[in-house]
């Protein structure tokens, strides 16, 4: 009587019991529904498939050539065959002409060869050009044509990357994995890396895992576009009898309830129950309605997913069981925790008992 009267009280522990969290069977009654995880309910409950990348960047190929842009900044490099040119004196024979910027019209000036179009060209088209205009007033130029860093045709890289900055869109930038290899790779784990790519007001976000995995995820780059990487920020809350309770970011592209509870340790063999493993989310009403069975359902619903690690297929269910941004993965005490505390209340206060009488008596 006095073991059951110690455990009726507060003693102290980590939450809620296994029973207490079973009792709570109906969603209407308790705001919240508890699920028994079967084969059915590892489908219905499956994340969906992220968004990814929109079709339209996927669709877009490569740029073929590097073209000039408005706001590009060009390097001239002109050789006459005369000892004394046009632009080279002394005998020079070399003219260097740097940053020689592409005007919002789309042209530049290069003397004695006047205003030039420039945007729209290739360097090999516009070194044509230029040539063919000082053709006339020097004899065989050759001239060289190279793009430079700066406000025209660039993608801006920023996070998590060895060299944040502006890149030109050339000919090793054109696809995701050129533009991060020249800023010099990133500076995470690439399995929880996420690249997003920002182009006007469209973009779309997936691991860099699965760019190296799928090819054509490694979507061909345009001018202005903005390729950000972080690291994966999804997360999920371990509490009650695991190895440790704690806020714990995913480390793989997708996390299993078995993965979950290796992640922090496993099971505390001094006080789990195996039998009490629960996972609290919120869902959405259509998935809440298939996994409980319930059609009068609206709104999003709170469900509480147990999984029996003893039961046959209970590991199977949890390797199967996909956790998601924002869980709370909870593990109950195994009932045997709760008489042991009890127990030691019993036995202290018995002790302390007997020294108090010892001490009257002295």
């Amino acid at each position: 009587m006095c073991i059951l009267s110690v455990a009726g009280c507060g003693l102290p522990r980590s939450g809620p019991s296994r029973g207490e969290l079973v009792a709570a069977r109906s969603a209407s009654a308790s705001g919240a529904a508890v699920v028994a995880v079967d084969d059915r309910v590892v489908r219905a409950a499956a994340p969906t498939a992220e968004p990814g990348f929109p079709a339209a960047f996927l669709a877009a190929g490569a740029v073929t050539a590097d073209v000039i842009a408005a706001g590009d900044v060009l390097g001239l490099r002109i050789w006459e065959n005369v000892e004394s040119g046009l632009l080279s004196g002394g005998g020079a024979g070399q003219t260097s002409l740097d940053e020689v910027q592409v005007d919002d019209d789309g042209f530049i000036f290069v003397p004695y060869a006047g205003r030039i179009a420039a945007a729209g060209s290739t360097p090999e088209a516009l070194r044509l050009a230029i040539a063919d205009r000082l053709a006339a007033q020097t004899p065989d130029p050759q001239v060289a044509v190279v793009r430079m860093p700066g406000d025209g045709a660039t993608i801006s890289v920023l996070g998590s990357v060895g060299g944040q900055g502006v890149y030109p869109v050339e000919r090793p930038t054109r696809r995701i994995t050129g533009l991060l290899a020249r800023a010099g790779g990133v500076a995470i784990d690439p399995e929880v890396a996420r690249v997003t790519l920002r182009r006007g007001a469209a973009s779309g976000s997936v691991r860099l895992s699965e760019i190296y995995a799928d090819p054509r995820l490694d979507v061909a780059l345009r001018a202005g576009d903005v390729v950000l990487v972080e690291e994966d920020s999804r997360s999920f809350v371990a509490l009650g009898a695991t190895g440790g309770q704690r806020r714990v970011t995913f480390d793989s592209p997708t996390l299993s309830a078995l993965d979950a509870l290796a992640q922090v340790g496993g099971l505390s063999s001094q006080l789990a129950d195996p039998r009490g493993i629960f996972i609290l989310r919120e869902e959405p009403d259509a998935v809440a309605r298939e996994v409980t069975g319930r059609d009068d359902l609206t709104g999003p619903q709170r469900v509480i997913y147990t999984i029996d690690l003893t039961a046959p297929d209970g590991l199977f269910l949890a390797r199967a069981f996909t956790i998601r941004d924002g869980d709370t993965v909870y593990v109950t005490e195994a009932p045997y925790v709760r008489w042991q505390k009890s127990l030691q209340v019993l036995t202290g206060s018995v002790g302390t008992a007997n020294a108090l009488s010892g001490l009257a008596g002295d």
